[in-house]
């Protein structure tokens, strides 16, 4: 118990240290791709200003609305960041600790709970842009839930198992996506869409919600919606190479850094999707996830499903 203790606190403290390196790739990336210079006065061209931002945020003074519901309004983003964190034990490392057989019906519930950190915070800001925010939110979190509950079962009826680890070592051979690349395309839009990524950030539109579910929130409870957002998109660039870019070389090592640039590479894709297209319309986000990634999703779905019978009986 100790050993997985301090593997947990370990791990947890180096996905903070990523996110936080994070966020300078994505304003050194977004401001080459505008051609302007990032973040460059802090240190040495400006690596340390991820410490510098959160020193900034945590010794900041913690706002009160006057008409907030306190409890809620505080809960809110230490719900969400835990709930960030727990994805992050299904990792498919074979250096971990624990082992989830049933990986995939874990990573649905856990997934499944974002949407109330952040009804919570708009509900209890007691703002009309924060709820109206947190009802954009959460209508399009449950939309893109359901095709991706859907694509999930794609691996599942081809590998038989619950399990990321059994799912990214089966890809050895070939990669899901070569199977399925239409079915890989979606997927990722959807997790764009997740996220509340641009170009699907309803929740915060400036010019209508100013900010969004979080407009009532400094200091540490927008530090933790914060860091709770980016180690989501991290989370889902993590799930999108384990699904469909997976599999492993003959050395553990070499096979869980090479899983990593994978990552990397669609973490770096949120960020050139961000620089590369404007905001969509409402109406289009909600046309496209029920008329399109839906009947899509459950046409590839029939198909998937007869070769599995056929390979499996």
């Amino acid at each position: 118990m100790f050993y997985y203790t301090l593997s947990c606190l370990v791990s947890y403290i180096c996905i903070l240290l990523a996110v936080a390196f994070f966020t300078l790739l994505e304003r050194k990336g977004l401001s080459y791709m505008q051609i302007r210079k990032g973040p460059n006065k802090v240190g040495v061209a400006g690596l340390p200003q991820p410490i510098a931002d959160a020193a900034k945020l945590l010794t900041k003074e913690i706002a009160k609305p006057t008409m907030a519901n306190y409890s809620p309004y505080f809960i809110a983003p230490v719900f969400s960041f835990i709930l960030a964190l727990l994805l992050w034990q299904l990792y498919p490392s074979l250096y971990s600790l624990g082992y989830f057989k049933w990986g995939i019906l874990f990573f649905l519930c856990v997934s499944g709970l974002n949407v109330y950190g952040t009804l919570l915070a708009g509900w209890s800001s007691n703002s009309k842009y924060a709820l109206l925010g947190s009802l954009r939110a959460i209508a399009q979190t449950i939309s893109y839930e359901v095709s991706m509950a859907l694509i999930l079962l794609f691996p599942l009826f081809l590998i038989g198992s619950f399990s990321f680890i059994e799912i990214k070592e089966a890809q050895s051979l070939i990669w899901m996506s070569f199977l399925m690349i239409p079915v890989s395309m979606i997927w990722f839009v959807t997790c764009v869409a997740e996220t509340n990524r641009a170009p699907f950030d309803f929740a915060e539109g400036e010019s209508e919600l100013v900010s969004g579910f979080n407009i009532e929130y400094g200091a540490a409870g927008f530090a933790l919606i914060f860091l709770a957002e980016y180690a989501n998109i991290l989370v889902m660039s993590l799930f999108s190479a384990l699904l469909f870019f997976g599999g492993s070389s003959g050395f553990v090592l070499e096979s869980d850094i090479l899983f990593m640039m994978k990552v990397l590479f669609f973490a770096f894709l949120f960020i050139w999707v961000r620089g590369s297209y404007p905001r969509f319309r409402y109406d289009l986000l909600m046309g496209l996830t029920w008329k399109g990634f839906l009947p899509a999703s459950l046409s590839f779905l029939l198909i998937i499903f007869a070769l599995a019978y056929f390979i499996y009986y």
